[in-house]
């Protein structure tokens, strides 16, 4: 990445920005193929305005694995006591999230999500990986098993990717940043 993109990512990863100079940073990345994301990456959520900012750290969201085409773990969290474990994402109310996004945003529901958070935990994959057209430009993407959701992925170097969750419903995206470990 190289000059102006390279200074627009600068700012962008520092502090986030609108939905809108966040997808022109997006739109101005190279793309990845399934290959390049396979591994564990650890996550980080930019802010954009979006009614799902802050949210998943307060659920303990630690990252993504991509262990094969297949094999895609879409929330990886960590338990209160550090432990790594995989969220079922089919178990999230996210129809409910969607539509009342601060339900899940006071402390109790964290609190909650500590103690019930493994009970919602899978070894099974809940998402696969496939090169989709996002935003005009074929890169890699994980598709969830169970929700209308598309993350698309934009590589900004060889350990990190941006990232735009694409849900049905939803008509503002969601941006994080992963970085591999």
């Amino acid at each position: 990445m190289i000059g102006a993109a390279a200074r627009a990512w600068a700012v962008i990863a520092a502090r986030g920005g609108t939905g809108e100079e966040l997808l022109a940073v997006f739109d101005a990345l190279p793309p990845v193929s399934v290959a390049e994301v396979l591994g564990r990456w650890r996550g980080r959520v930019l802010a954009s305005g979006h009614p799902w900012d802050g949210l998943l750290e307060r659920f303990g969201w630690h990252g993504k694995a991509f262990d094969g085409p297949e094999e895609a773990h879409p929330l990886l969290c960590r338990s209160r006591g550090g432990k790594l474990f995989a969220l079922n994402p089919s178990l999230v109310p996210v129809p409910l999230l969607r539509r009342y996004p601060g339900l899940l945003g006071g402390p109790v529901a964290g609190r909650l999500f500590g103690l019930a958070g493994r009970a919602a935990a899978t070894r099974r994959p809940a998402a696969r990986l496939r090169m989709v057209e996002h935003r005009g430009v074929v890169s890699a993407a994980m598709i969830y098993d169970d929700l209308p959701i598309i993350d698309a992925f934009r590589g900004v170097d060889a350990d990190t990717l941006l990232g735009v969750m694409d849900m049905r419903g939803m008509p503002q995206p969601f941006f994080f940043v992963l970085r591999r470990e």
